[in-house]
């Protein structure tokens, strides 16, 4: 998923911050002081031993701002494990010791491009308390984000005017402008990021999440994956089987999906999403776009179409002085994460009706996780793209981008062109890519509980039963509501289900509705 296509982004942040950005606030209970048990590292799986170097070495832990903190060492290219290496940052939020300890559970917050550190550090929000009792919560930055090697394209300033640009092109001098656009980003990743950006794959990652499974000295990984998230989770079930232990994946993106697919689905979700908060509006009183649906989505796409030839001023931000169709785009697209942010979208685009983009474009830095100066706390905006057009081979066919976008006006009027022309530089990607789309079944694996939410905007609820249909021993959560990702953003039905799992291994009824 890339920025443009409205992705996963950091996928379950928004449990915590209703947004998408990745400055979590500090949710520990434990603190670095709290005992932990003596740790054996696992060794290498069978197969693997000419990596038994990193399997079997010891973390070093420091004291953190309240957590415990430590370096994972891998190679850069797990075919070449004598060559050059990276160090992972992986942080530990040690369990409140009840009456039992569990272990350790990996927690990664979707992206690609979130900071599993970041997310580790909301331990109180992100699982719930007697999950959070039972383990140690640890997070890391996937190779290639945040403090793990981070992937850097562009400066900042030329993010902005990036993520600014005309997502949708109307003609064919725009197209080819976008198309330009496109292929200059990709060029300056394939320059400023080094040998690093062959290898900052789905695949290489969740070879990351073994060594550190580890060095964790845990037998079986137990692992939360949201939004991306999933994606890693399944890929790592594939790889290792024989290591998944206790795995829940929320907000699943299924690994057969084609880059079409996935820009048509998630179109088709912000429609469905948009359109929920569209219903809201009108019935809160007052909507600034309409007295109905029909025409609060008509004023929505009147509204953009008027940004696209008129950007709007703000105020407060001299990087960026005029709202854009791109950073409008990006602002609406933020709120449809958690319907916790729906009045703030109401009450921007009442604003940004009267002239003033202020208020729309602090969601779409929230959205960006942008400061209001212009400067990036992270990286996502950039390796979204890194991982992303290395996972899965895409088009840099622009004929082929126009008829995409025409087609999905009939599914997805509002948000589908955005979406169809949003992974135009993964065509012009300067690495050639190293997967492709692939059922995974995970044979032999322990039972994989996955979760969907019936009108999630980013990972459609479809893509949940497909990836449940997939695997070989799996279990399906339905959470009947809106917003991205249902574990502790939801019910109570949803989160005694996964706790019960994660404490005691009672799997869930395969199809349990919420």
């Amino acid at each position: 998923m890339n920025p443009r296509r409205v992705a996963v982004l950091a996928g379950a942040t928004v449990t915590v911050l209703a947004l998408s950005g990745c400055t979590l606030v500090d949710g520990m209970r434990g603190s670095a002081s709290t005992p932990t048990a003596v740790v054996t590292p696992q060794g290498p799986p069978p197969g693997a031993e000419s990596l038994e170097r990193f399997y079997t070495q010891r973390l070093e832990w420091t004291d953190c701002e309240g957590a415990q903190c430590a370096s994972l060492e891998v190679p850069v290219d797990y075919e070449n494990p004598q060559g050059d290496t990276i160090e992972v940052a992986v942080i530990r939020v040690p369990a409140e010791r009840g009456s039992r300890r569990l272990g350790s559970l990996v927690v990664n917050p979707g992206g690609p491009g979130g900071s599993g550190v970041d997310y580790a550090r909301a331990a109180d929000f992100i699982v719930g308390p007697g999950v959070r009792d039972a383990y140690d919560v640890v997070g890391f930055d996937p190779r290639g984000v945040g403090r793990s090697a981070p992937v850097d394209c562009v400066t900042d300033a030329e993010l902005d005017a990036f993520l600014g640009a005309d997502p949708t092109p109307d003609d064919a001098a725009e197209e080819q402008e976008f198309a330009r656009t496109a292929a200059d980003f990709a060029a300056s990743c394939g320059t400023t990021a080094g040998p690093l950006l062959a290898h900052v794959s789905t695949k290489d990652a969740a070879r990351d999440m073994d060594v550190l499974r580890s060095a964790l000295g845990e037998e079986k990984l137990t692992y939360l994956g949201k939004s991306y998230g999933t994606y890693l989770g399944a890929t790592y079930a594939e790889l290792f089987p024989a290591q998944v232990g206790r795995m829940v994946l929320d907000g699943a993106v299924a690994p057969d999906l084609t880059p079409e697919e996935v820009n048509l689905g998630q179109a088709k979700g912000f429609e469905r999403a948009t359109r929920e908060w569209a219903a809201y509006c009108v019935e809160e009183g007052d909507c600034p776009l309409g007295d109905s649906v029909e025409q609060v989505m008509e004023g929505l796409r009147t509204f953009l179409l008027s940004v696209d030839g008129s950007p709007l001023p703000r105020t407060g931000d001299n990087a960026v002085p005029r709202l854009t169709e791109g950073w409008a785009s990006l602002g609406i697209a933020a709120a449809m994460y958690d319907q916790g942010a729906w009045q703030s979208l109401v009450d921007a685009m009442g604003d940004a009706v009267g002239g003033d983009g202020t208020s729309l474009m602090q969601l779409a830095n929230q959205y960006a996780d942008r400061n209001p100066g212009g400067q990036y706390a992270g990286n996502i905006m950039e390796a979204i793209y890194a991982v992303n057009c290395l996972d899965k081979p895409d088009t840099d066919d622009v004929a082929e981008r126009r008829r995409l976008a025409e087609e999905s006006l009939a599914d997805a009027p509002t948000w589908g062109p955005f979406l169809m022309w949003s992974s135009q530089p993964c065509g012009s990607w300067p690495v050639e890519p190293t997967g492709e789309p692939r059922t995974i079944a995970a044979e032999g694996a322990d039972p994989i509980v996955v979760i969907g939410t019936t009108r999630d905007p980013a990972t459609p609820y479809e893509w949940a039963v497909r990836l449940r249909d997939q695997l070989a021993d799996a279990s399906l959560i339905t959470f009947d509501g809106d917003g991205h990702t249902a574990y502790t953003r939801s019910n109570s039905c949803v989160d005694d289900a996964v706790d019960a799992y994660y404490l005691e291994g009672t799997v869930p009824e395969d199809g349990l509705r919420c």
